[in-house]
């Protein structure tokens, strides 16, 4: 969808909340009624949540047409891969929104009005998000980490190729800046890009490979940071 469509897109946002609220409603309201003995009723609230939910995935599509496909068969493994990367990357958007400001602001609001219940809630929630944020971030590093692993054993087995056919090696790129120079584990082959740090081993974004604690490990195969040297990216076109 064109961005240029900014208040059909908060529209379709609106609608797509809008259903998706309904369709928890439904299906607590169905939960209840299930509960005093209205079997019937039940099925009527679940029967309804889902159509809610067909109605929040149709408004979703058109919010995302990158997400939306027809037959996974037809679909190369880079357009797959592109899609559930998508995925993982909007639900860590969601999810870190929810812990760092979302929930923080409703606790605070909640404190204002001395609501003990509602703070206890919302703080819950706020730490149960930050877990679900990790991992999903967790999900999508080792999706980035073993793609970047695929690409550089493919051009380790094309530069050999390419020297037994006696053409010229790959050049390689030797990088002294600190903060942008990558290391690779010669156990597994990880690299380690201090530009995205390790958040699930506590290191941040941005912090150089020296900088790591020495008990530091790998997060692939567990290799202490000893068993990484600097990697010399191919120079490739």
């Amino acid at each position: 969808m064109s961005q240029n469509n900014s208040n059909t897109i908060k529209n379709l946002e609106a609608a797509f909340g809008g259903e998706s609220m309904a369709n928890r409603k439904y299906l607590f309201f169905a939960d209840i009624a299930r509960k005093l003995g209205f079997a019937e009723v039940s099925k009527l609230f679940r029967e309804t949540a889902n159509q809610e939910t067909e109605h929040a995935f149709a408004h979703f599509r058109l919010l995302h047409p990158e997400l939306a496909f027809d037959d996974a068969e037809k679909l190369s493994e880079g357009q797959k891969k592109a899609i559930i990367s998508k995925c993982l990357e909007l639900a860590i958007e969601g999810e870190t929104y929810e812990y760092l400001t979302m929930y923080p602001q409703f606790a605070e609001q909640a404190r204002l009005d001395r609501d003990n219940k509602a703070i206890a809630e919302f703080e819950e929630q706020k730490a149960e998000s930050r877990e679900h944020a990790a991992i999903f971030r967790k999900a999508a590093q080792n999706f980035g980490l073993l793609t970047s692993i695929e690409n550089h054993h493919a051009n380790q087995y094309t530069d050999a190729l390419n020297t037994l056919d006696g053409k010229d090696p790959f050049d390689r790129k030797d990088n002294q800046d600190l903060k942008t120079q990558k290391w690779i584990c010669r156990q597994c082959s990880m690299i380690y890009d201090p530009v995205l740090g390790d958040i699930d081993s506590g290191i941040q974004p941005g912090t150089a490979f020296e900088d790591i604690p020495d008990d530091w490990q790998c997060p692939i195969c567990g290799a202490v940071k000893k068993a990484f040297v600097p990697y010399l990216e191919f120079a490739i076109a």
